[in-house]
Formats: structure tokens, C-alpha cells, sequence
């Protein structure tokens, strides 16, 4: 059995934590952190991806309304146009779009 008193008993706890987790818990937490920012680049460039990159650019708004027409006249309902906040060009989607 461990002795009572406070300070034996933190040195044992920093011991014990020293062998469970490593000498230097700021690494585990940086190594955390940069998983994290790797995990939220990896999101972002999949969203631009999905909102952008695969889909036709249109330079302005009335360009967009002339492809659009152009669809609907060949039956594809239910497109709305909106500005992407990527390439800040025009793009048609199938999602309800709040402009």
C-alpha cells in the first residue's frame, strides 16, 4: 500500500500518467489538433469539390437563366440558379438554394 500523504500520492499519479501517456501530454494534444485541421481541410476541399469543381460555371447570373431555360424547355424541373462562394461564378443545383 502507497503512502497517505499528498505529495507521495501526486508523484504517483505523475508517474502513472507519464507511463500511460508519454512524458509530454502538449504533444498529444498538438497531434489531436493537427488531426483535427487535417480532418476539417480534407471536409472543405470535398465540399468545393461537390459544390464547384463538379459543376458547369456559368460567368453571370443571366447566362445561368439562359441554361436553365434551355433545361426546363427539355423537361429537367426543380433547378434554381446560385453564386457560388468558391469561384464566385453561377451554378445550377437540384437543392432548394435561399439566395
Amino acid at each position: 500500500m502507497g503512502s497517505k500523504k499528498r505529495s507521495a500520492w501526486a508523484k504517483q499519479k505523475a508517474e502513472f500518467a507519464a507511463e500511460l501517456y508519454g512524458n509530454d501530454m502538449d504533444d498529444l494534444f498538438a497531434r489531436e489538433e493537427q488531426r483535427r485541421d487535417e480532418t476539417r481541410a480534407q471536409h472543405e476541399a470535398a465540399q468545393r469539390v461537390k459544390a464547384c469543381e463538379s459543376k458547369n460555371r456559368y460567368a453571370s447570373r443571366a447566362e445561368a437563366q439562359e441554361n436553365l431555360a434551355w433545361c426546363e424547355a427539355r423537361g429537367t424541373r426543380g433547378l434554381s440558379i446560385y453564386r457560388c462562394p468558391y469561384c464566385k461564378g453561377w451554378h445550377l443545383t437540384s437543392h432548394p438554394w435561399d439566395e
